[in-house]
């Protein structure tokens, strides 16, 4: 290769030093104020792969027939009773929906008049037949409480229950019950705890599920995707508005938000946790390590100057040609940083060489120039070809990188022979008093030396045992694995997912039409992958006839029950009290001095309403609170589910409809999995089965398994083409292919042995550490020109010399600054972090012990 070009290039620039800097401070500058202001971030990840591809498109059309079910924004709202879940819900939507501005759409759905009046209809006849049953048995409490619904109305509900104990209509043992549960809710009240009573447990018998205390809210959010953070306004408007409401966990509401919006927010929240400490650690390290290699604080201004100017070029160029960064393409950053200290590391510390032998510090930065000229252009055409090569690649995210990256690589490269030379000669660095080298390592060289066979034997079986280990190399291709299960967001879904019914691991398939999705349907519901599916038509209850029966016959006998023509006013303190005291009398009288669980039962709500009576003031505010309310949403919400309609297509509500049927009559099947809906490997054999079926199916599954492919497949073609490219670059530059072999066999062995560590220490590639590997290439490759072209020109003792100065302190410069991405609290850039260490860790190691095989095959 020739020699001369880089060091012209590098005398032209110091002669003309004062231009080149001025000239290197204006592109500088103006690169600065045009990322300033055009800077562009695009968060919305499906945007990081190419549009053109199948399963992307698919997305598309589903999301163009449906786009109402898109940038979805989740309010999941937990009550501890299911009165409190309705309340919470209902004044929630109310609120949101006011804010047309910030929410255009919200939907809650099993809140909306069709499903509160309809609901039973949804239900199978026997459940139905339970229902109405239970109701139909409370009616002699119910009376008294939809007459009165107050603390008053509940003390005369006991007392009616009571007589009818007395009249022989009941028992006492059917009331034991009840008791028991308004004793322990009066205990807590008596203690001065909040609590909140479950009506529909106490007439029911059973105990509330999460299906009965939770309501999810869908609301359709405005969004700023310029943002890193296109839900924040939203979602901060939302939690306000449900803390003003009061729906907060001391009130007996939980409100959670997660969805794709905020589970993308949230993402960037995690991302930039501890990103100040970071910042300062990372910084601080590469500010101690450089100065460590150089130990001049001109030339570490030097190199830092040279660093940003290059950063912010390639920043600016990688906008006008994009015109956006993604959460990937980002990642120039640190590859620029890495690597661009590299080239000035390896440039300063040679300069330090030549001046120390010469002297002179222009003859010291041209020989520099010289000498380093070879190395550094076959590196960093090297580094820009593994970059380039994921540019073809139809992982949108990482093919934009590459092609960012790429670029800066070839900056760095002319930077370092240009604007850093520049500013040396300008701020004259003193001249250097002391070899420059690493005197203490001679020892090491001479044990390498003696000991190189058996070294290269060692090196040798340890890389074989570890190709042996990486057929058990993992690959986690679940994204939720990436995220932190202590946000908000992420913690939310995994709950949803343990619910079939709320899970968002579903399937959805667009058919031709609502006859064809009903066909579809029952074909899938044969598939022992699939639990069921859902169309269009699974809002038309089946056997209405009897199930209207039913409820009308229950709505007969209550009409005037829950419906009462009068309804007595409002009560004061002294009535409520002297109604306590009637019922606490009448309930000892009914326990006697029995000693039946009934009996003492009555004796302990009679003990417990006593106290309440003496507390009276604040307590009687909380037993307010604790019944009353929930009462009323009762007695409202059996009113309104006794008054059901027959229900045909023509019922379903339009917004409902828009949900299931697209405007063109093409139909949504919406098909939900069996088996554990978080689980890999049963998601895509659901998948797979599904698309047997329908092979147009799009989904969370479906996407998953399809971006995991591209990303996986992205990186192998990189692989191949970066691994093709060094090798054609390394025998035009090398023309030899022991040499080409002297400098790829050593960094593969460090990939090998990289990645068997993973397996060793259970470290699974995923989706966001798999991004290191070009970093990691590319540095390895650098590191091994380096350390072979030295070798070809008749260097010797390597350890002890400025080139394993500059090679030491350059991978120290990136371990310790990036090294710091290990302490995030994000899954995946920690990751990052930890799989970055290891490989640098196995780079040096093989780098320590190259001169080793260097020396044997010279010998050989």
């Amino acid at each position: 290769m020739r020699t001369d070009f880089y060091a012209r290039l590098v005398a032209i620039c110091c002669r003309h030093a004062a231009t080149v800097v001025v000239a290197g401070a204006i592109a500088g500058v103006l690169a600065s104020l045009y990322v300033f202001q055009n800077f562009r971030m695009d968060s919305n990840n499906e945007d990081l792969f190419s549009p053109d591809i199948a399963w992307r498109q698919r997305q598309s059309e589903f999301e163009a027939a449906f786009p109402q079910r898109i940038d979805l924004m989740l309010a999941v709202v937990d009550g501890v009773t299911p009165e409190r879940t309705v309340e919470a819900a209902k004044a929630l939507t109310a609120a949101l929906a006011a804010r047309k501005d910030l929410f255009p759409a919200v939907r809650d759905r099993a809140g909306s008049d069709f499903f509160t009046h309809n609901g039973l209809l949804f239900l199978s006849t026997d459940e139905v037949r339970d229902t109405t049953r239970h109701i139909i048995d409370a009616q002699p409490f119910l009376g008294p409480l939809a007459a009165d619904p107050s603390l008053r109305g509940i003390m005369d509900g006991f007392s009616a229950a009571l007589l009818g104990v007395e009249n022989g209509v009941t028992t006492l043992d059917n009331l034991a019950s009840p008791f028991s549960v308004f004793a322990d809710s009066l205990d807590r009240i008596n203690r001065g705890e909040a609590t909140f009573l479950s009506w529909q447990e106490l007439i029911s018998g059973d105990k509330p599920g999460t299906r009965d205390t939770r309501r999810i809210i869908e609301i359709q959010a405005t969004l700023n995707y310029g943002a890193l953070a296109p839900g924040a306004t939203a979602s901060a408007t939302l939690r306000t508005i449900a803390a003003d409401l009061g729906l907060t966990p001391a009130n007996g509401v939980r409100v959670r938000l997660t969805g794709s919006v905020p589970i993308a927010d949230e993402e960037f929240l995690t991302l930039t946790d501890r990103a100040a400490l970071m910042a300062t650690l990372m910084m601080s390290a590469i500010l101690a390590t450089l100065w460590a290699a150089v130990r001049s604080a001109k030339i570490v201004a030097s190199i830092l100057i040279t660093l940003l100017t290059g950063l912010a070029l390639t920043t600016a160029i990688g906008l006008a040609a994009v015109g956006r960064f993604n959460v990937i393409s980002v990642a120039f950053i640190p590859l620029f940083v890495g690597i661009g200290v590299d080239f000035g590391i390896q440039y300063s510390v040679r300069y330090r060489a030549e001046r120390h032998e010469k002297r002179d510090l222009m003859a010291a930065l041209t020989r520099a120039g010289e000498i380093m000229g070879p190395p550094l252009t076959l590196a960093a055409l090297s580094t820009a070809a593994c970059f380039y090569s994921f540019a073809p690649t139809s992982f949108a995210g990482v093919a934009e990188l590459g092609f960012v990256a790429g670029n800066g690589m070839i900056i760095a490269y002319l930077l370092s022979g240009t604007l850093l030379p520049a500013l040396l000669k300008l701020i004259h660095p003193k001249g250097e008093a002391g070899e420059i080298g690493i005197a203490h390592l001679a020892g090491a060289d001479r044990f390498i030396h003696k000991y190189r066979r058996a070294i290269v034997v060692g090196l040798s079986a340890l890389s074989g045992a570890g190709l042996l280990l990486l057929p058990s190399l993992e690959f986690d291709d679940n994204p939720m694995d990436l995220r932190s299960s202590r946000t908000e967001s992420i913690a939310t879904l995994f709950d949803l997912m343990k619910d079939p019914v709320t899970s968002p691991n579903t399937i959805e398939i667009l058919a031709p039409s609502l006859e064809e999705a009903s066909n579809l349907k029952v074909r899938i519901e044969q598939l022992p992958e699939a639990d069921h599916a859902t169309t269009f038509n699974s809002f038309i209850p089946t056997e209405q006839m009897e199930k209207l029966a039913l409820i009308s016959d229950a709505a007969f006998l209550l009409d005037t029950t829950i419906t009462p023509l009068d309804i007595k006013p409002p009560p004061n303190r002294e009535e409520i009290l002297a109604s306590i005291a009637v019922t606490s009398t009448e309930l000892r009288k009914a326990a006697g001095n029995g000693t039946t669980q009934a009996a003492q039962s009555a004796q302990r709500l009679a003990g417990a309403l006593d106290t309440l009576s003496k507390e009276g003031g604040a307590a009687l505010d909380r037993a307010e609170v604790a019944f009353v309310p929930g009462l009323k949403t009762l007695l409202e919400r059996l009113r309104t589910i006794l008054s059901p309609r027959s229900v045909d297509m023509n019922e379903i509500p339009a917004d409902l409809k828009a949900d299931w049927l697209a405007r063109d009559g093409r139909a949504r099947v919406q098909v939900s999995v069996k088996g554990d809906p978080n689980d890999r490997p049963t998601l895509r054999r659901f998948a797979d089965a599904v698309r047997t079926i329908a092979p147009g199916a799009t989904g969370a599954p479906i996407t998953t398994a399809e971006s995991g492919r591209i990303i996986v497949g992205a990186f192998a073609e990189a692989g191949l083409l970066s691994l093709l490219a060094v090798v054609v670059l390394l025998w035009i530059a090398l023309r030899s292919a022991r040499d080409v072999a002297l400098t790829l066999g050593p960094l593969l062995a460090a990939c090998a042995l990289t990645f068997a560590t993973c397996v060793v220490l259970g470290l699974p590639l995923n989706f966001a550490n798999i991004i290191v590997l070009p970093l990691l290439l590319g540095i390895g490759v650098a590191f091994h020109i380096y350390f072979v072209m030295a070798w070809r020109a008749g260097g010797h003792n390597f350890l002890q010399s400025s080139l394993s100065r500059a090679v030491l302190f350059s991978a120290l410069t990136t371990a310790t600054g990036f090294g710091t991405l290990w302490l995030s609290r994000h899954p995946g850039t920690a990751s990052m972090g930890e799989l970055l260490m290891i490989s640098l860790a196995w780079t040096l190691t093989i780098l320590v012990f190259l001169p080793a095989l260097l020396e044997t095959a010279k010998a050989d």
